[in-house]
């Protein structure tokens, strides 16, 4: 199949294109082109195009390349969807377990739970289903994503804070004291970038199964707060001492904005039965490997 991975030499995608070119597919990658491309390892034999998909102009241009697939990351994909319904086979769609609400259960499966707090996430959620809703009527069908927190080599993981700061990472190596908010705890992902690029994957080459479906990606299972800080004090070697606070303190000292305190107030568990069901999908990494694999890549890369 011809496929265009749109934002594919970031983390997920890194991942997923040379998973494709080995499938036997011919594989697009389409990026803005504001900047140099990083060619990542293994994009042997990729084609590039260069592409702002929240255009419409330009993705009405992507007609020519008569692609069989595409897979939008940036978020783009109800733009994606609106001008290329009737000219390609297949959409799929990254969304997040965040799209769906504070969780009502756990795991949590792929329907609405609650109200979705974050304006960008509640109105890409709501495309998702619309889009849900719309697959097979026209040419395309419609799939969608829904990762936890995503780790992995290639990116900076989540940190004791609810961010992905160098400097907070630099304070878990060191042994540094963690605050962290007192009372039962949140359960966080994390999952493997490389977990998500094989769901995809399997989105892609299943068409049939995956047409008119979302699926949760994630680990088998999550860890809490404490946990997590933890498994990086076994990962660098170092105690780490954690001291509890009141959620209030935490709040307005630690993890003082909504996308970070998050992390430590919704459950991320999703239920993956559902890909494990239809396309056999199997995480490879358990949350602890994944945050060792990140780690390992940033020293790689001189950052911690």
């Amino acid at each position: 199949m011809k496929i265009l991975v749109i934002g594919g030499t970031g983390h997920v995608g890194s991942f997923l294109v040379p998973m494709l070119v080995k499938s036997g597919h011919d594989v697009y990658v389409g990026t803005r082109g504001r900047k140099p491309i990083k060619i990542q390892k293994n994009f042997d034999g990729v084609s590039f195009v260069t592409l702002d998909s929240s255009n419409e102009a330009e993705l009405a241009d992507l007609k020519k390349y008569n692609f069989d697939v595409v897979v939008d990351f940036p978020g783009t994909a109800y733009k994606v969807w609106q001008v290329l319904k009737n000219d390609i086979s297949h959409l799929v769609a990254c969304g997040s377990l965040w799209m769906f609400g504070y969780p009502k259960v756990i795991p949590t499966p792929e329907i609405q739970q609650n109200e979705v707090l974050f304006t960008g996430y509640n109105r890409r959620g709501k495309e998702i289903q619309e889009m849900k809703k719309e697959s097979g009527k026209s040419k395309a069908v419609f799939s969608a994503v829904m990762p936890p927190n995503i780790c992995g080599p290639g990116k900076i993981p989540l940190d004791h804070i609810g961010g992905r700061s160098i400097d907070a990472h630099k304070a878990l190596a060191e042994g540094k004291t963690v605050y962290l908010p007192e009372g039962p705890e949140a359960l966080i992902g994390p999952c493997d970038a490389e977990d998500l690029a094989t769901l995809f994957a399997l989105v892609i080459n299943n068409r049939e199964k995956s047409a008119g479906q979302i699926f949760n990606g994630g680990s088998k299972y999550s860890l809490t707060a404490t946990e997590l800080v933890r498994t990086y004090g076994k990962i660098h070697n170092v105690e780490i001492p954690i001291e509890y606070i009141s959620w209030e303190r935490f709040t307005k000292e630690v993890a003082v904005d909504i996308g970070a305190w998050w992390h430590f107030y919704a459950h991320m568990l999703p239920d993956i039965s559902k890909a494990k069901n239809l396309l056999g999908y199997e995480p490879k990494y358990t949350p602890e490997e994944t945050l060792a694999r990140a780690v390992a890549w940033m020293k790689e890369e001189k950052l911690i």
